[in-house]
């Protein structure tokens, strides 16, 4: 996705501030959990009819982004 800002809002009125769809109250956690869980593409639109597969890029977008900006410690595991 070009340009995920233009379907991700973050607004401190609506789900506590947490990141949605634009103009709805879907999170992007929510998608994101659901692929992560191997909930198809298909079945999330199902289940959230208001989303379109650009708000699923958007939200895939989004999270990418946000790996950028943060640092998880992983730990390492040895290799043989």
């Amino acid at each position: 996705m070009k340009n995920w800002r233009d379907r991700i809002a973050i607004d401190p009125r609506v789900c506590h501030g947490k990141p949605c769809i634009k103009g709805t109250r879907i999170w992007v956690s929510l998608i994101i959990d659901n692929l992560a869980a191997g909930v198809s593409e298909a079945d999330v639109l199902a289940a959230y009819p208001s989303l379109t597969a650009e708000d699923i890029r958007a939200a895939l977008g989004y999270a990418a982004e946000m790996t950028r900006e943060r640092f998880v410690d992983i730990p390492l595991t040895a290799t043989t």
